[in-house]
């Protein structure tokens, strides 16, 4: 008995581990006898009876090999199989603490800061295009640049720089994570598209070597090839992995005023000697050992970002009052302008009663990691809501 033509084995809707199954359940070929009024001659017995010992000798030796045969089949199959679409969740970010510890002679600042993925996130649809000399970006929000400007199309290109790919892409982001919030959601985009490239191209490049060449295009993009936690240092492309400090089901509230914090104007009026003095690891030491709680969350950019916003002082000092303990700690996130509450979902209730806060960016959100070798998957259940009808506002 003959295998099936190769023709389905180049099928892109072939399933290696279904034909692995269908072998393994097979038994072996055997003659029946058949009613007949003329009987066979001893001839014909012979020449049947020597072509079913064949055919069972064939499938005994496919049947009972699959460990050699079978799956270095499936693998070539696997390997074979086309890859033409691709949708992938792009989490954000944000910075428990965040110390800035000096000032680079190359013009940026060095900082340490343990940054940790959370589960709200975009979500970025990726497909082989036709075309062999441009990616085409479009989106669900307006504000978002789609050409080179935008840090997915950097990644695609910075990729094929590295590697010598070919491949161009038509990329559509749903965007849920509002920009200009300190949450890193283009940094984590470009990570995404990195991946997604790497995965179109057979995974030619290591998570290792990803994680380095995206420094080249932002200083926060290596952060999201950890898995999940990491004590950042440098200028943030620095990372050191870590094992979840925190319980991932901690939950958290984002609260974002339509106002964006441009990192250019935080850095214009940061002082380094109005900053907290306090050593990151022993802060790193503090939370691993205690978990989270006011004192902990340093943020040395809030102090110049609440220059810039004097709105945002007023937003984290009234989420900590009205919070009433239901909070364990009220920060800034990154540069601005999300303030995040730990501890809870809930935004206070003065949030939804005051017009100063109605076009509010709102998400409740919690800790998130990924797994070895795997993306980040998208959570169940992430919700993100905006206090007003127009909710693109938020994306400006």
């Amino acid at each position: 008995m003959s295998m099936a033509s190769p023709q389905i084995f180049s099928s892109p809707n072939f399933n290696c581990a279904s034909f692995r199954s269908s072998f393994a359940s097979s038994r072996p070929f055997t003659l029946s006898s058949t009613s007949s009024s003329a009987s066979p001659s001893p001839r014909l017995l012979r020449s049947l009876k020597n072509s079913a010992v064949k055919a069972s000798r064939n499938r005994v030796e496919i049947v009972y090999d699959p460990e050699e045969r079978l799956n270095k089949l499936g693998d070539d199959v696997d390997k074979e199989a086309p890859m033409s679409r691709l949708s992938l969740f792009s989490p954000c970010k944000i910075n428990v603490f965040l110390r800035i510890t000096g000032k680079r002679e190359d013009g940026y600042h060095d900082l340490a800061s343990l940054f940790h993925v959370i589960s709200l996130g975009d979500t970025i649809k990726f497909s082989l295009s036709p075309s062999k000399t441009k990616d085409r970006l479009s989106t669900n929000v307006s504000g978002v640049p789609l050409d080179e400007r935008n840090l997915i199309i950097k990644a695609l290109n910075l990729y094929r720089k590295k590697t010598g790919s070919t491949k161009f892409f038509w990329v559509h982001l749903d965007k849920k994570v509002p920009t200009g919030a300190g949450l890193g959601g283009g940094s984590s985009n470009a990570a995404t598209a990195l991946w997604a490239a790497n995965q179109f191209n057979g995974g030619v490049a290591s998570e290792k070597e990803l994680q380095e060449w995206s420094s080249e295009i932002g200083s926060d993009i290596s952060f999201f090839f950890s898995h999940g936690a990491a004590y950042c240092t440098g200028r943030g492309e620095v990372v050191q992995d870590l094992p979840p400090p925190l319980p991932l089901d901690l939950p958290m509230v984002l609260i974002k005023p339509p106002e964006a914090c441009s990192t250019a104007d935080v850095y214009r009026r940061f002082r380094l000697d109005q900053t907290s003095k306090i050593d990151p690891l022993l802060l790193l030491e503090n939370i691993t050992s205690n978990g989270i709680s006011q004192d902990v969350c340093v943020n040395d950019l809030e102090p110049p970002a609440f220059e810039v916003l004097p709105s945002l002082k007023r937003l984290k000092q009234r989420v900590i009052a009205a919070g009433r303990g239901d909070y364990d700690a009220v920060f800034m996130s990154g540069s601005g302008s999300t303030i995040v509450g730990i501890g809870s979902p809930d935004p206070p209730q003065f949030i939804y009663d005051d017009d100063d806060y109605k076009n509010v960016f709102l998400s409740e959100a919690n800790f998130m990691t990924r797994e070895a070798n795997e993306w980040y998957k998208e959570p169940p259940s992430a919700t993100a809501t905006t206090q007003s009808s127009e909710s693109e506002q938020s994306y400006q």
